[in-house]
């Protein structure tokens, strides 16, 4: 009798991507709405630009549009990169988020909504980098 080892792959999980995704907007969402229970003002200023207040609404599709953008880059690297698309997927998705911080940083704006707002991008890529990308066992 022989054995044949075979390369294990993980098939993707699109309820887990899914729930993945719904974390992603639904966090985000319930963090705005105890930062705004609590009292925070969330106008922020940039240089050049007149201020704006950061909105529900706003939150709910933007978080949604980078989820659905980072699952469609993660199935694009999938079928390029198949066997590395993960450890890709997840160091690309850690670098932007680092990087999505930095408007959070340079825009005039309460401490409270500098934190909230960072707390926001941050719940927006965690149930994404942990849930989207399907690793080998």
């Amino acid at each position: 009798m022989t054995v044949t080892a075979h390369p294990a792959t993980a098939t993707p999980s699109p309820r887990r991507r899914a729930l993945g995704v719904a974390a992603a907007v639904l966090t985000p969402a319930a963090i705005w709405v105890i930062g705004a229970i609590a009292g925070v003002d969330y106008t922020v200023e940039n240089p050049g630009q007149p201020a704006f207040v950061v909105g529900f609404v706003p939150v709910l599709i933007f978080s949604l549009g980078s989820a659905l953008v980072g699952w469609f880059g993660l199935a694009v690297l999938e079928r390029l990169a198949r066997r590395r698309a993960a450890v890709i997927w997840t160091t690309l998705a850690v670098a932007l988020t680092l990087l999505s911080l930095i408007p959070v940083f340079a825009t005039e704006a309460t401490t409270g909504a500098k934190i909230v707002l960072s707390v926001i991008h941050l719940a927006v890529a965690a149930p994404l980098i942990a849930l989207l990308p399907t690793r080998a066992h």
